[in-house]
Formats: C-alpha cells, sequence, structure tokens
C-alpha cells in the first residue's frame, strides 16, 4: 500500500493558477467520490486559497491517474499542473501532512488557521467514506504531531502579523487590556482581524470609525460595539484609551492638533495609538505629544521580524519532533505487511494441517490402524512444515548470506551459533 501526497502552495504556483485548482466546498464530496472510483484510492482534499493538496492511499505508486483526474476535474491545462505540482511519497508525504498541519509550510510561518482546515477536509472525507484506515492513522498522526509542536515549541507564541503585532503590544502597555476602550479606525479586513485579537482578548468596549457608517456598523454589530463617522472622532476620542487605525485615506484621518484637544479632555490620561495605514492615519507629530504612545506600522514590522527570528528558532525543535512522528508511523506502516505475512503464513499452514488431518480420518475410516495413521500424519505434516524453511536455510548457506541465515535460525528457534 503507497502514501502519496501531491498538490501546489504558494511556493510551486501563481494565486491565479491556484485559485483554478482550488475544490470549492460544496464540490469536495463529489471530487473524493470521483477519485476513488477513477484511481481505485483512498483519499483526503484539502483545499484553501494558498494550497491545493491530495493525500492518497492505494496500490497504485503512479501519481499518473491522480494527475491526469485532478485536471479533468478542475479543467486545468494539464502541462501547467504538471508544472505547479510537488509529489511526496511514503515517509516524505506523513512528513509533508505534519509540516502543513503545524504550521510550517505556510506563508506565515506557524499561522494556527490551516490546522483547522486540515481537520475539515479530513472530516470531510470520512463523512463521504474514503479515508481507509491508511490515511486514518495518517491523519491522527499528523494532527497529534500538530499539538505536540504547538505545545512544546514556540511556534506560534510571538506575533508575526501587522494585526495581532499591534495587540500583543497594547497588551504590555495595560495591565489589564480587558478594560480598556478601543477605537477602530477603518472597517478594512486588517481592522477586522484586530478587533478579533482583541475579542480574544477579553476587551468588550469597542468603538469603530468609519467614513462609510454602514461599514462601521457591519464590523461593529459583530460585537456589539459602537459605530460612528470620521467627522465624530473628535466627540469619542477623549473615550478611547487605545486607537488604532487602518484607514484607505491619502491624508491623515488625526492631527496633532486634534489630539491636543483630545489630551486635554483627558486630562492628559495616557493613549496607546498605533497607525497601520499606508499613508499614515495619524500624524507622525502627535507621538511628540505628553502621555500620548504612537506606534507606527514600521515599528511594529521591527517588533515582527524579531519574532518571526524566534518563531525559525522554534521551526528548528518542531522538525525534531516531527522526525519522530514521522518514524513511528512508518514503524506502524512496515507492520502492516508484518501481519499479512504471518495472517498468510498461519492460513498456509492451518491448510496444510487440515489436508494431512483429512488424509488421516480417510485412511481410519478404510481400517489402517490409528498407531500406522498418527505415525505418517506426523512425519508428513512436518516434512511439509520444515520444507520451505529448509529450502531457505541451505540457499542462504550456499550463497553465504550469513545474516539472512541468522534471522532463518532464530525464527525457527534453532540453539544459537557462532560461525558457519
Amino acid at each position: 500500500m503507497s502514501l502519496l501526497a501531491l498538490g501546489m502552495n504558494h511556493k510551486t504556483a501563481s494565486v491565479e493558477f491556484r485559485e483554478k485548482a482550488a475544490i470549492s466546498a460544496e464540490h469536495i464530496s463529489r471530487a473524493l467520490t470521483e477519485l476513488q472510483d477513477n484511481c481505485q484510492s483512498h483519499s483526503v482534499i484539502v483545499s484553501t486559497c494558498n494550497r491545493t493538496e491530495l493525500y492518497v492511499s492505494s496500490n497504485d505508486e503512479n501519481p499518473e491517474p491522480i494527475i491526469q483526474w485532478l485536471a479533468k476535474f478542475q479543467h486545468l491545462d494539464e502541462q501547467q499542473l504538471r508544472d505547479s505540482l510537488y509529489i511526496h511519497r511514503g515517509p516524505e508525504a506523513i512528513r509533508h501532512l505534519i509540516r502543513v498541519s503545524a504550521g510550517l509550510d505556510s506563508m506565515i510561518l506557524g499561522e494556527p488557521q490551516i490546522l483547522g482546515q486540515v481537520k475539515q477536509a479530513y472530516a470531510e472525507a470520512r463523512e463521504v467514506g474514503v479515508i481507509g484506515p491508511i490515511l486514518e492513522r495518517c491523519f491522527q498522526r499528523g494532527f497529534a504531531a500538530a499539538k505536540q509542536v504547538r505545545t512544546q515549541t514556540e511556534i506560534g507564541q510571538n506575533a508575526v502579523s501587522v494585526a495581532f503585532a499591534a495587540v500583543s503590544l497594547a497588551k504590555r502597555i495595560f495591565a489589564d487590556i480587558s478594560r480598556a476602550q478601543v477605537m477602530l479606525i477603518g472597517a478594512g479586513e486588517t481592522i477586522e482581524l484586530v478587533a478579533k485579537h482583541l475579542l480574544d482578548q477579553g476587551v468588550a468596549n469597542i468603538m469603530v470609525a468609519n467614513r462609510t457608517v454602514a461599514r462601521a456598523q457591519n464590523l461593529a454589530g459583530q460585537f456589539n460595539g459602537k459605530a460612528i463617522t470620521l467627522n465624530e472622532l473628535p466627540d469619542y476620542l477623549p473615550m478611547a484609551d487605545i486607537v488604532i487605525g487602518s484607514t484607505a485615506s491619502p491624508l491623515p484621518i488625526i492631527g496633532k492638533g486634534m489630539m491636543e484637544e483630545v489630551m486635554r479632555k483627558r486630562r492628559h490620561q495616557p493613549v496607546f495609538m498605533v497607525d497601520i495605514a499606508v499613508p499614515r492615519d495619524i500624524e507622525a507629530q502627535v507621538g511628540d505629544l505628553r502621555d500620548v504612545y504612537l506606534y507606527s506600522v514600521d515599528d511594529l514590522q521591527g517588533i515582527i521580524e524579531q519574532n518571526m527570528a524566534h518563531r525559525r528558532e522554534a521551526a528548528t525543535v518542531a522538525e525534531d519532533i516531527i522526525d519522530e512522528q514521522v518514524d513511528e508511523f512508518m514503524a506502524w506502516l512496515r507492520s502492516l505487511e508484518t501481519v499479512d505475512s504471518i495472517r498468510h503464513f498461519r492460513q498456509h499452514c492451518f491448510h496444510m494441517r487440515d489436508e494431512q488431518v483429512h488424509k488421516a480420518l480417510e485412511a481410519l475410516e478404510h481400517g489402517e490402524s490409528a498407531e500406522d495413521v498418527l505415525s505418517e500424519l506426523a512425519f508428513k505434516l512436518t516434512n511439509k512444515l520444515i520444507h520451505a524453511p529448509t529450502q531457505a536455510l541451505n540457499k542462504a548457506g550456499r550463497e553465504g548470506r550469513f545474516d539472512q541465515l541468522e534471522v532463518i535460525r532464530q525464527a525457527l528457534g534453532c540453539p544459537a551459533k557462532s560461525r558457519f
């Protein structure tokens, strides 16, 4: 039974081609069923915006039928697909799965979202009924290894996105960030991610200011926050302990004059401000004001780069963990061959036994003495059982394969010998 992992990611294919190759959620079940029918295989399909991967267990080690099926299913140029694919076999396939699950193969090293996506893909394959025992064990091993990497290394402990870095920096400054009043300026994807990180930290008081109030209301409604327009900022900024801005405005939204008035109303109670917009949302001179702590996107990039270095160190430790998990999985996979061999050997021996017993019973029915029948049964059964091992011993001896000879001797329970 072979194990294959083949697919494409952000390193091997353009975003345009990845979009074409991605299998939508509504088509995953059909894809899994067709793949099993066409390639006689068990499979799991992981398809996200950054990768499409097929994990396949079958008796055929040739990936060509799978590649041809994928090209046809997704209407892809077959040569372009081949040029974009990586293919891993056996231990490298399970290694790749673990690295993906642990976030070691992601655009952002150590990002945690991919593990949930892999688990979803596994659940879909189980629901369709195409996963099979090999992939079942493979993915369970992958999840356990990913958890071990997360708990035993610091791969996910340091902020490496601008949004996460902004919130992490705020946590350093406020003893209890959950009690802070937050003003988010903008309603785009980055601000939405900032809001998510703030909610994860227990922050409950969030205001959203945006040029289009409807978008602000849409975002604020997700966490029972308050939505305001940019024109209302002077009235609400004095309430904010934390201000994070990320708009597409070509000009600053908050100037030094506005913040001077805000600080007067706050009686110089400190304000933490993060400007992650390019161009700036907050004038640089605001940082000169007393009790205003202003950080720019460049400040955050320095933090992110430092944290990325920590993650890369953690990734080195993670690779050692992965090596151990791969070795354990491959040992289990090899043991399946042993189980099959034992089963076939036992069946063969039982067949020989039944055959000789049947002949012995026939001899008894024809009046032969029980002593003669038992003697012949023992003689013939013994000869049949020792025939193949004797041939193997002779062959190993003639060829001078003494290591193999010793293995056979041990298997037969023969007394150990130092020379042959």
